[in-house]
Formats: C-alpha cells, sequence, structure tokens
C-alpha cells in the first residue's frame, strides 16, 4: 500500500493511499440479505459519541482537511445550472485552495476528488478539467427521484459515458426496497453497472425515504451483490440526507462484504456536510469502522458544494492564524 506524505509546518503526517480491484459483484444471496439487523438505539449512541471523543489540532488537522479535499465530489445540481458555472467549478476543483496557501502546506497539486454534473454538463465539466487528471461524475437514472421510463434510465448512463463521464451515480427505486423486492433491485443495480463498462457506478440509496435502519442495510448488501463500486447515502434532495447512524449502517455493511468476499466497496456520504468539523468527523468514524485502506480517494467521497468553502478557510487559519471571509474566497 502507497501513502500520501504531507508536511504541515515542518511536521509530518501519513496518510494511506491505496489502488483496489473493483467490485465484480456475486449473486444475490437472500439468506444474507435478510440476516441483516439494525438495532438502532445502540446505532445511535455510538453515532453520537464521534463527534465528541476524539479531535484533531495543529498541523495533524491540517493534514486531515487536506486528505478532505482529496475526496470531495464537488458537486453542482440546479437547475440553473449553465457552462460557465460548470467551468468556474471545474477550474476550483483543479485549484481548490488558493497557491499560496499549498505551497506553505507544501502540498503542491491538490485536487478534489471529482466534479459531480447533470448530463447535461458532462462534455462542458469534461473539456473544463482535461489534463488535469480530475474525473466528471454525472448524476444519472432520473435523478433525483429515479422514477423516468426504464429504458430511459439505461440509456442515461450510456450517453453520461459516452461523453466522458468517469463515474455514475445513480438512484435506486426505493419501492424495490420499500416493498422487500430485492430481487428487482438486484437485477437494477446489475443492469445499471454493466452499462457504466469501465466507469464507476456509485447506487444513491435515498437513505432517507427508506423508512428503517434495517432496509439501509440489507440495501447496501444488495448493491454491492450487485457490483456497486461506491454505496451513497443521498441525492442530497431529500429532507433527510447524511447522517451518522446510517453511515455508522453503511459502513458496517461494507466491511461485512469486504470480510466475506475480499472486495472492497467504496462510501459516499452526500447531503449536509459543509463544515470542516463535519468532515473531520465522517473521517474519523470511516477510520474507526473500515480501517486506513479506505482513507483514499478510492474509496471515500464526500458529496458536497459548499464543504471546501470551509476547509479552505480554516486552512489560512493555521498557517496565517487569521481567519478568511468567505466571500474572499472562490466559488466551491
Amino acid at each position: 500500500m502507497k501513502t500520501d506524505t504531507v508536511r504541515t509546518g515542518g511536521e509530518t503526517a501519513q496518510l494511506p493511499q491505496a489502488v483496489e480491484t473493483r467490485n465484480p459483484g456475486q449473486p444475490l444471496d437472500m439468506d444474507w440479505v435478510m440476516s441483516a439487523q439494525a438495532n438502532r438505539s445502540a446505532i445511535e449512541r455510538r453515532a453520537a459519541t464521534i463527534g465528541t471523543r476524539r479531535s484533531v489540532k495543529k498541523a495533524h488537522q491540517a493534514a486531515w482537511l487536506l486528505k478532505a479535499i482529496s475526496m470531495i465530489d464537488l458537486t453542482t445540481l440546479a437547475g440553473d445550472d449553465t457552462p460557465g458555472r460548470v467551468r468556474r467549478l471545474c477550474a476550483k476543483a483543479a485549484h481548490p485552495v488558493r497557491a499560496e496557501l499549498l505551497e506553505a502546506l507544501d502540498m503542491p497539486g491538490l485536487t478534489t476528488g471529482a466534479v459531480c454534473v447533470y448530463h447535461e454538463m458532462v462534455a462542458t465539466a469534461v473539456e473544463a478539467l482535461a489534463g488535469t487528471g480530475v474525473p466528471v461524475a454525472a448524476v444519472s437514472t432520473g435523478f433525483p427521484a429515479g422514477l423516468s421510463p426504464y429504458r430511459l434510465r439505461i440509456a442515461e448512463i450510456g450517453e453520461s459515458v459516452a461523453a466522458g463521464a468517469r463515474e455514475i451515480d445513480i438512484v435506486i427505486s426505493r419501492r424495490h426496497v420499500l416493498t422487500g423486492n430485492w430481487q428487482a433491485l438486484y437485477d437494477e443495480v446489475r443492469e445499471m453497472r454493466a452499462e457504466c463498462g469501465e466507469a464507476h457506478l456509485k447506487t444513491i440509496l435515498a437513505t432517507g425515504e427508506l423508512g428503517s435502519l434495517r432496509n439501509v442495510a440489507r440495501a447496501s448488501l444488495v448493491c454491492m451483490m450487485a457490483g456497486a463500486d461506491f454505496i451513497k447515502t443521498s441525492t442530497g434532495k431529500e429532507s433527510v440526507n447524511a447522517t451518522l447512524p446510517v453511515s455508522l449502517v453503511m459502513m458496517r455493511a461494507i466491511r461485512d462484504y469486504h470480510e466475506r468476499t475480499g472486495y472492497r466497496v467504496g462510501y459516499k456520504p452526500a447531503g449536509g456536510i459543509s463544515t470542516a468539523k463535519d468532515s473531520l468527523t465522517y473521517l474519523a468514524l470511516l477510520k474507526e469502522e473500515l480501517g486506513d485502506a479506505w482513507l483514499t480517494p478510492h474509496l471515500f467521497r464526500f458529496g458536497a458544494s459548499s464543504l471546501l468553502l470551509d476547509i479552505e478557510r480554516q486552512l489560512e487559519h493555521y498557517v496565517t492564524g487569521h481567519y478568511s471571509a468567505g466571500y474572499r474566497h472562490a466559488m466551491g
């Protein structure tokens, strides 16, 4: 396993980085799916301790925040998106922190994990990011509700891949989870994975609409069995998006899948994660539940649009001793 070395103010912190074999999926195992349970009270007690028990300071905090930047899917999913807005977002993804701050932190070349847009903006984003190494992720399959005709949802994946998207964020049919039709969910995700080809598949569970943490656990397993490269909490459009209890359930499903199959599946919390402190809390949970192997953009992403702004402000405070007003920073 390779490591990233981050030097901040003369101190050195090493963070792991790994290149993973893609999850090929496996036949649907209903015994395994139906055995998945979730004790809500125990899960909520465990999740409540994450943000209070540990904290990182100074150089170590700066190192973790730099790592968090490399894991952001910088996102714009608005009805009034324009090519100009997407190009500005791509410029921010390629240069997420001002050059003088990165120079002081000895981290030249830092980028975000990806840029996430609607299909109509994929070609614009691919052109804007050419030569940067930053991939384009496209939300697909009738995002955010996933209720467009099935053949069109499949076709949309193919169109986005053809336009240059290297990652596809699909939304599952929530009704399959709510009615317990796990075979239908498996077949749907399996076909979508096949349509992605070499592009990586992130399955959005829309956990706030699944009714229970047990359903979240079972849906997570089914999507992984169907070949998902990532499982993702939310579209960001639901009334309840990423939460620590849901993250704990999904991470433990990922751990269970890895222990049984040997394949690592990525995790992406999305929606409502907007502060540097939030990012550190999620990374602490990730490290404790899944271990250092997941501390890489190959296996963890934040779905966010405003998180980068606060992280940049915290890094400026670390370097200069002063907080910067938000209006001084480019769009994030």
